[in-house]
């Protein structure tokens, strides 16, 4: 078992009062690594280091900035091989799903590398003889990212990335499902690019502490933005804290993912679509298909088909290349699962595949006949469970779609590309695809959702809004006239 450190003002440092805690492999609840366990002074100390870092690397010039950047997605790709080791054993990520983060991850990288030079000012017209109005983005200072334990490389990466290469410092505080995957090494990945100490400062906890550290960030003046990815109650609570301190937050929260399955589509590739969306890492993914709208003339078609592929993944060690379903994350994360998949029973509903589970491996679950109003129809169930609603046309299934409080992600499968358009505009989600799954990323689009699956957006141009300052500046070039 190894022995990991918190990362502070470029060095390695264990937690002040020199306490570590167990950081366990979901699948065989063997001890993965011991952790630095830090607490409020650590927290002092990282935005201490973030605070005094932020002038020199706000002034730091942006080709320096884009080098560095450049040389970590480098680093990252070298250590491909232990990052997907990591990501298998702390998190019970399958080998695939390993993969495809170590290779996403790079890609965020390149381009934040490409955003350095991206914050633009403009000139104003002002009706002030003699005026010249100028607007210029500047960085904010410290911010805090706090990232989630189902995509770990990725969410950590996409944390501090933005922040960091448009000027600012950061504070990252990982999940504590995931400290080494989700933060030892974006510190590890970034020092060995030369980024100044100071800039990056990595806090690892229990989950013992896990408020008392977010409200000790949320709390500090010097800590401007906060970003947050994770769960609508936690996002909520975040989010009221920094409105008492005036503080913006981004938040990228759950979702209760709808796709519509109209009755023109490829079945054979609707099916496909809706088990990746449905069941790529055990469902553990904000964008996760949670219920499949279907139009009624193919329902059965479609739910036959789709159950017997659920029925053909395999469950089991991720470590074994052929797996797809892998261990929920802990046994909150199970229980949560379980209950959620009982009650929807219980009020009516019928599980034509799954609703079991091997140790923290949840069979790939289908269920019909849910109401509107049942568990796993209204509650972000975050596993591998999914519902199919048939319905009669296609603005019931729009209807069906947004009667919930979630607003991530949705997809619509058909070929009629402008009803798909059409019910694109009307859904009352961030993202929409046509012909692909709900699940779908890439590092320059505006990520983000409305109502209670959050606030701002975290890719590209726009995150340059969320972690930079807009000041308006003036130049008068001649006297003024002023009333007395």
């Amino acid at each position: 078992m190894t022995m990991h450190k918190m990362f502070i003002g470029g060095s390695w440092v264990d937690a002040a009062d020199g306490q570590v805690f167990d950081d366990k492999n979901p699948y065989n609840g063997e001890s993965f690594a011991s952790v630095a366990a830090g607490k409020l002074t650590d927290v002092q100390r990282a935005v201490d280091a973030a605070q005094s870092a932020f002038p020199t690397w706000s002034a730091t010039l942006p080709g320096e900035r884009r080098r560095i950047f450049l040389k970590a997605a480098d680093v990252l790709e070298a250590k491909r091989e232990q990052l997907v080791q990591w990501l298998i054993d702390e998190t019970g990520a399958t080998f695939g799903m390993a993969m495809f983060q170590s290779f996403y991850t790079p890609t965020i990288l390149r381009e934040a590398a490409a955003q350095v030079s991206e914050p633009k000012g403009e000139i104003l017209a002002s009706d002030t003889p003699g005026a010249m109005f100028l607007v210029q983005r500047q960085p904010v200072g410290v911010v805090a990212g706090i990232s989630p334990w189902n995509a770990p490389l990725i969410l950590s990466m996409r944390a501090i990335c933005m922040p960091i290469a448009l000027g600012n410092t950061v504070v990252l505080k990982p999940a504590p499902d995931s400290p080494v995957s989700g933060g030892v090494a974006m510190a590890q990945i970034f020092e060995e690019a030369g980024l100044p100490p100071g800039v990056l400062n990595v806090v690892t906890h229990d989950t013992a502490d896990t408020r008392a550290i977010g409200d000790a960030l949320v709390n500090d003046a010097r800590v401007k933005r906060l970003n947050f990815t994770g769960s609508t109650a936690v996002g909520r609570e975040l989010a009221e804290k920094c409105g008492r301190q005036l503080k913006r937050i981004a938040l990228e929260l759950g979702g209760h993912n709808p796709l519509l399955v109209l009755k023109d589509a490829d079945i054979e590739q609707a099916v496909d679509v809706a088990a990746f969306g449905a069941f790529l890492h055990q469902g553990q993914i904000c964008m996760s298909v949670r219920r499949i709208i279907v139009e009624r003339s193919v329902a059965d078609t479609f739910t036959e088909k789709f159950v017997k592929k659920a029925q053909s993944l395999k469950v089991g060690n991720p470590r074994e290349h052929g797996t797809i379903i892998g261990p929920l994350i802990n046994q909150l994360q199970l229980d949560r699962v379980k209950s959620n998949v009982e009650a929807t029973l219980a009020s009516g509903a019928k599980a034509l595949c799954g609703a079991k589970h091997e140790g923290l491996c949840y069979y790939p679950t289908v269920l019909v006949g849910a109401a509107q109003q049942s568990s796993v129809c209204c509650e972000e169930t975050f596993g591998p469970v999914v519902a199919i609603l048939p319905v009669d046309t296609v603005e019931e299934a729009l209807a069906v779609a947004n009667e919930t409080n979630y607003g991530l992600s949705a997809a619509v499968l058909t070929k009629d590309y402008e009803k798909a358009l059409w019910l694109a505009e009307r859904l009352e989600t961030g993202m929409v695809h046509i012909n692909d799954s709900t699940v779908l990323d890439e590092p320059q689009v505006p990520f983000g959702g409305v109502k209670n699956s959050g606030l701002g957006r975290m890719g590209g141009r726009l995150a340059v809004e969320e972690f930079t300052e807009a000041k308006w500046i003036t130049i008068q070039r001649q006297p003024r006239h002023y009333p007395f």
